[in-house]
């Protein structure tokens, strides 16, 4: 599919990106797909944070948090080459998982792909260059991209990929990773150095960055080597990232009235962390890479849970019609488990 490519950093765009959370209907006009139903209310645990309310996907929902040894069923259309290729950054839409689907061959070339209800996958997006996926106003997708060093827009009508922000001082980035987008439309993104030679220059360190709805770029941590996952509390007001490696950390970060991030805590050692993604309880959903299995934590770092793949894996988002399935992705794979709380859709 051709595609038309604007470069061009406006305020146009970020009008376009900052309704990413804004609407809380999981329902994109560029979807023409029928809508879910609306899921019910339920009953919120008494200990759930009151705060997590002001979140468009939470509001009326929460649920009780999964506990113990859990097991991740792989969905079997799903299943590709792990040997040579991750699946990476879901993300649910309300009517299907998306994520991209990268090689490990010379430049990283990336695609975006669709997982339907049926269990069926489709691409949506070819040469996408992208790993981490978020949601975007009008069913857009937001998009960590390695090809071009950059965050890009990508319309799913007619595939056309808008330029968000693509430098920092002057120099491209090493190889946008993963992102967040808060209700405002702020932009948190993480910039290791694993797809670095996808394309021409980079950064001296490997950073974790913000961008205002202004488009102005700064810098949230470069301490962190390689940070990997990112995601927000359901209240906004706290900034998780995953990173490190062999020897990783899941940091918090406080975020202050004007979205600007504060120093950050170290909640828990990790090993070779990667995506995460946040129930509305708050909970942290971690992936460990190479242990294959996602780590539950309390927002203070208290262990709740472990639940296992049988593969290398990536990243996590909930979905379904109440968000209350979690989606991991990996080598080659997708899985899914039903759980009892509902989720943040990336």
């Amino acid at each position: 599919m051709s595609r038309p490519v604007r470069t061009a950093l406006s305020a146009a765009v970020f009008a376009l990106v900052l309704g990413a959370c804004q609407r809380g209907d999981d329902t994109p006009a560029a979807d023409t797909t029928p809508a879910p139903e609306q899921p019910a209310a339920s009953t919120v645990d008494a200990d759930a944070p009151s705060a997590a309310s002001s979140n468009p996907y939470c509001s009326g929902e929460a649920g009780t948090a999964p506990s113990g040894e859990l097991v991740a069923q792989r969905i079997r259309g799903a299943d590709g080459d792990g040997a040579n290729g991750l699946y990476e950054g879901p993300v649910w839409n309300g009517q299907a998982l998306y994520f991209s689907d990268f090689r490990f061959s010379d430049g990283f070339p990336s695609r975006i792909r669709r997982l339907g209800a049926d269990g069926t996958v489709e691409t949506a997006i070819e040469d996408s260059g992208s790993n981490g996926l978020a949601l975007g106003s009008d069913g857009a997708l937001v998009a960590a991209t390695h090809d071009r060093k950059e965050l890009s827009r990508y319309d799913l009508a007619d595939g056309s990929r808008i330029r968000i922000v693509g430098e920092f001082e002057g120099q491209p980035f090493n190889s946008p990773n993963d992102l967040v987008i808060g209700t405002d439309g702020t932009i948190w993104f993480t910039d290791p150095d694993f797809q670095r030679s996808a394309a021409p220059g980079g950064q001296p360190k490997t950073r974790v960055y913000r961008v205002g709805t202004d488009g102005q770029v700064s810098v949230v941590d470069d301490s962190i080597a390689n940070p990997n996952g990112i995601a927000l509390s359901p209240d906004g007001r706290t900034l998780y990232v995953a990173g490190g490696g062999d020897q990783g950390v899941l940091r918090a970060y406080p975020l202050d009235e004007a979205g600007q991030a504060g120093a950050g805590r170290d909640l828990a050692s990790t090993a070779v962390p990667d995506g995460m993604a946040i129930d509305c309880l708050g909970n942290i959903y971690l992936t460990e890479h190479n242990n294959r299995r996602v780590r539950v934590l309390s927002p203070e770092g208290d262990a709740l849970a472990t639940i296992t793949v049988d593969a290398n894996i990536t990243n996590a988002a909930f979905g379904g019609p109440q968000r209350r399935t979690l989606y991991l992705t990996g080598a080659g794979a997708v899985w899914s488990i039903d759980l009892e709380v509902a989720g943040l859709p990336y």
